[in-house]
């Protein structure tokens, strides 16, 4: 009987995460940001999915600012998610994200940003609605936020500078 267990990324994960992103997303761009935030320092909360001493699956929160009349406010940015294909279906993703949830809100963070599908995100309480009024250059349907106490409304959202290099290649 196998044996999942999420855990804190550590620095000897990082080849396998790598891995996992390159093959949930078919393509390096995701690797390459996570590298990017992690040696950036952007890094807020990074949990992996160990199935028998193999990482199945990872996520990345990175540090995020809304900007609003001269104030800067920290929130969170989920990005990515990503799960190794042959475990699609499992709850592995869900388990991430829950997990991470749990270890920001303990951290004392309020307010989540994520890029994503909103079938999926939905279910963990993103929506649309709460990110609407944010001034992004991801602004749309897939743009969402999940705030777990008093935050910002509106305001410019600035990613980690490690966002703009991963678009640019």
């Amino acid at each position: 009987m196998s044996m999942m267990s999420i855990r804190a990324a550590t620095p000897r994960d990082r080849e396998a995460i790598r891995l996992v992103e390159e093959h949930a997303f078919g393509q390096q761009a995701e690797a390459g940001l996570v590298d990017a935030l992690v040696t950036g320092g952007d890094a807020v909360v990074e949990l992996v999915a160990d199935e028998d001493g193999q990482v199945v699956g990872h996520i990345l929160f990175s540090r995020l600012f809304v900007q609003n009349g001269g104030k800067s406010f920290p929130a969170v940015a989920l990005a990515p998610l990503a799960v190794e294909p042959s475990f699609h279906g499992t709850g592995i993703g869900g388990a991430l994200v829950r997990e991470a949830h749990i270890r920001l809100k303990d951290a004392g963070e309020v307010l989540a940003v994520v890029l994503g599908d909103p079938a999926y995100y939905g279910r963990f309480g993103y929506s649309h609605a709460r990110a609407e009024k944010f001034e992004s250059e991801y602004q749309g349907d897939a743009l969402q936020a999940l705030a777990w106490a008093e935050a910002p409304e509106t305001g410019k959202l600035v990613y980690a500078s490690a966002f703009g290099s991963a678009l640019a290649a």
